[in-house]
């Protein structure tokens, strides 16, 4: 099932895509409490997506998607953390950090060269938490902080948790997995490359507000045979910058989920971004959004994400 967040008039509504592909059925109008929200969905397990699906084929209540505004599919996630694991996003990031640090120097772009994979990155996953309030939708307008003045979009695939746990190991992590869906972690690069002197990881390099975006739906993990075949493609203003896959991740979702949850419980409804694609964002081209880009991402199995960044005023 394709399950969003939508507003169509009487509030945010759980919807789950028609096979048509261009008609909602509301889940919330069955009354259940356990389809009331995506959040209540996925803390009802089997039992409540048995019912989304037995609402799904009755379809007692549709809606067109053309006359509702999607939402994040989970508008206030419990917790939202993010990995970095394609190898060519790690080695050739830092490569643009450091050809930025030179152009706000007054050194001139030295251009690309040759970047490397840290070994840390090899031997386990490493990832960061951000602001859970800082999220929006499929559509949503994305107005860039007055302070940066680098814009960059970064393409990724993120899990929902559908079952909590702790010390999951990875063979079981999948079982926990409820969905898949495509996250968009905007980045002002300027500010990133002079918060991150101070070894803490990104903050407002990352954390303002709809610096997170989710969407356009989630797709339940018994739609994705294979996570690693994704084909992830990004398009700015039409024109195609990143066609990737996820198969050269360092570290799976298993992997991830177990680091994760070492010593540490996982609740239903956290998201994980698995981190941004191989050549999955601006920084290793060394390009940067405008103001009025859209930016598109679309990913196999799961749909596709757009959005329009603005100049704050």
């Amino acid at each position: 099932m394709k399950l969003a967040t939508f507003e169509g008039g009487r509030g945010a509504r759980l919807g789950a895509l028609a096979a048509d592909g261009e008609t909602l059925v509301c889940l919330t109008s069955t009354g259940q409490p356990m389809l009331a929200s995506m959040q209540a969905l996925i803390e009802a397990g089997a039992e409540g997506l048995a019912a989304a699906r037995a609402a799904l084929e009755e379809a007692a209540e549709t809606v067109p998607l053309a006359d509702v505004r999607l939402l994040a599919p989970l508008p206030l996630p419990p917790q939202i953390r993010d990995a970095s694991t394609a190898p060519r996003h790690i080695a050739n990031a830092p490569v643009g950090m450091r050809r930025l640090a030179a152009v706000l120097t007054g050194d001139g772009d030295p251009g690309p060269f040759e970047g490397t994979v840290p070994d840390i990155y090899k031997a386990q996953p490493i990832f960061y938490i951000t602001n859970r309030f800082s999220v929006a939708g499929h559509g949503d307008t994305i107005t860039w902080p007055r302070y940066s003045d680098y814009m960059d979009y970064e393409l990724e695939v993120a899990v929902v948790i559908g079952k909590g746990g702790r010390d999951i190991a990875a063979a079981d992590a999948m079982e926990h997995v409820f969905g898949f869906t495509i996250f968009n972690d905007f980045s002002a690069r300027d500010t990133q490359l002079r918060e991150m002197q101070g070894m803490l990881g990104p903050a407002k390099g990352k954390s303002f507000d709809a610096g997170n975006v989710f969407g356009p739906w989630i797709v339940t993990r018994d739609e994705i045979a294979d996570y690693r075949d994704l084909r992830c493609v990004a398009k700015i203003n039409g024109k195609l910058v990143t066609d990737s896959r996820l198969g050269a991740m360092l570290h799976g979702f298993e992997d991830m989920i177990a680091f994760i949850s070492n010593a540490e419980t996982l609740h239903a409804g956290e998201i994980i971004g698995g981190g941004t694609v191989d050549d999955g964002c601006g920084l290793e081209r060394f390009e940067f959004l405008s103001d009025g880009d859209e930016v598109e991402l679309t990913v196999d199995g799961i749909g596709t994400l757009r959005n329009r960044v603005v100049r704050g005023a």
